[in-house]
């Protein structure tokens, strides 16, 4: 609808609103622009929540932590260095990955997380434990303890697959690159960003592959839902290599 013009784009929400025939709707704006509306199903989290909810967990202030954000979207990740470990001299840290759309576009979801420390490259890990939340419900606060928990005993599988995918050689990793393009439905902005990824990281083996994606996430110009996707199907490749 955003790519629509002004005017189609007033009409159509005047038209939902006029037939929804609701009295509760819930609008958010940015500035004098309207960016959001939702019925009462919709239960908004917003970030500053999130934050206070970590904050209330004892996290120490100098905990280092990686964060993307824009008007739609919040990717915060939580650093454990006490838990950091080495594949091949490579160095890692784990840590926890939580990420957020105000506006609802996105889950409230709660993933393991690695950072990549000679290019700060970050990957959301495929874990048996994670947890998304639809925007319906604020139960999620009430669990964020125990799932938190959950993920953390899954950080340290990360490390045998990192091992593993170093391992793993790829005789056409262009071609690898190009299948996993239109498995996961990546968009032309981030094929472009996966392209530059790529001639930062070459290689042969599945580790090159997973960091192109990666790395693929610091692209300038990138939306912060595009980095935290990319981080993602990181993570999903690298969950394919046994």
């Amino acid at each position: 609808m955003r790519k629509w013009p002004p005017a189609i784009q007033a009409s159509n929400l005047n038209s939902w609103i006029t037939n929804e025939k609701n009295e509760e709707l819930f609008f958010r704006f940015d500035g004098e622009e309207v960016r959001a509306v939702f019925t009462p199903k919709y239960k908004p989290i917003d970030n500053f929540q999130i934050m206070e909810k970590l904050d209330s967990l004892g996290y120490d202030r100098d905990t280092q932590v990686q964060c993307h954000l824009d008007a739609e979207f919040m990717e915060v990740s939580i650093l454990y260095g006490n838990q950091a470990f080495s594949v091949n001299g490579d160095r890692f840290t784990p840590g926890i990955s939580i990420s957020n759309s105000e506006v609802g576009l996105s889950s409230l979801s709660i993933a393991a997380f690695v950072l990549r420390l000679v290019c700060t490259n970050g990957m959301i890990s495929k874990t048996e434990v994670s947890a998304s939340y639809r925007h319906v419900s604020l139960k999620i606060f009430n669990e964020f303890p125990k799932v938190l928990d959950q993920v953390s005993l899954e950080l340290g599988k990360q490390r045998d697959q990192y091992r593993i995918s170093t391992e793993s050689k790829v005789d056409n990793p262009l071609m690898t690159i190009e299948n996993f393009n239109r498995q996961f439905q990546i968009g032309e902005k981030e094929k472009e960003a996966v392209e530059w990824g790529w001639n930062q990281e070459m290689g042969n083996t599945m580790f090159h592959v997973v960091n192109a994606y990666t790395r693929a996430a610091q692209f300038e110009g990138l939306s912060a839902e595009a980095s935290y996707r990319l981080q993602k199907v990181g993570g999903m490749v690298l969950g394919m290599v046994n």
